[in-house]
């Protein structure tokens, strides 16, 4: 099972059998799926503790939109643990403060864990064009004697017309056309759905 498969797993479990006498900790939920996914699932999470579940949860992200929670749920409060950086390395104090994370300690993290410099270089590069610091310049206008000269569409001489129409007033519909209309799309099972469309292969390979 993937990662994300078994995490969901212990999502659902949590959900599902959590009481308003338990203690949950949940430590980045919907980090192994894509950016919008896993943050819809992570706020919905919260939402349902908080709201359904009510029991004292400690919920760590890095979705910094889920901040907003504090704002929007009665008994939610956002906490952050301290760090300070020098000489472009970081050290973690660990210390509890009220109100959530300035920023985010990604880069100085993997250089920790010994992350070739190479790689933190280029990552320090694609993350300021990420948060739009080397944004690109807009190109500038035209000047009046660059001003692009429009061509005229030519159009179609009435012979040309009667001959397009003809063309497409014979084109009969294919039977894989005619089949794909009658077919209740509704109605059919996926195993049926799946024979319908390896008849339909057939036909055109045919």
């Amino acid at each position: 099972r993937s990662t994300f498969m078994v995490e969901m797993t212990e999502t659902a479990n949590i959900l599902h059998n959590a009481t308003e006498h338990s203690l949950v900790l949940m430590d980045e939920v919907g980090r192994g799926t894509s950016t919008f996914d896993g943050l819809s699932l992570a706020w919905a999470t919260a939402e349902h503790l908080a709201k359904q579940t009510r029991c004292y949860t400690l919920f760590a992200t890095h979705y910094f939109e889920l901040t907003q929670l504090a704002e929007d749920l009665e008994h939610a409060v956002n906490v952050h643990l301290t760090a300070t950086e020098h000489d472009d390395s970081i050290v973690f104090l660990h210390n509890v403060h009220d109100g959530p994370a300035s920023q985010s300690y990604g880069l100085q993290v993997a250089k920790l864990a010994g992350v070739p410099q190479g790689v933190i270089a280029n990552a320090k590069h694609q993350l300021a064009q990420l948060e739009g610091e080397e944004r690109p310049t807009a190109p500038t206008a035209p000047t009046p004697t660059e001003q692009p000269v429009a061509k005229a569409k030519a159009q179609p001489t009435a012979s040309e017309s009667v001959m397009q129409g003809d063309m497409f007033a014979s084109m009969e519909p294919s039977v894989v056309e005619e089949r794909l209309r009658e077919l209740d799309l509704d109605g059919l099972t996926p195993r049926e759905a799946l024979n319908q469309l390896y008849e339909l292969k057939e036909k055109l390979e045919g």
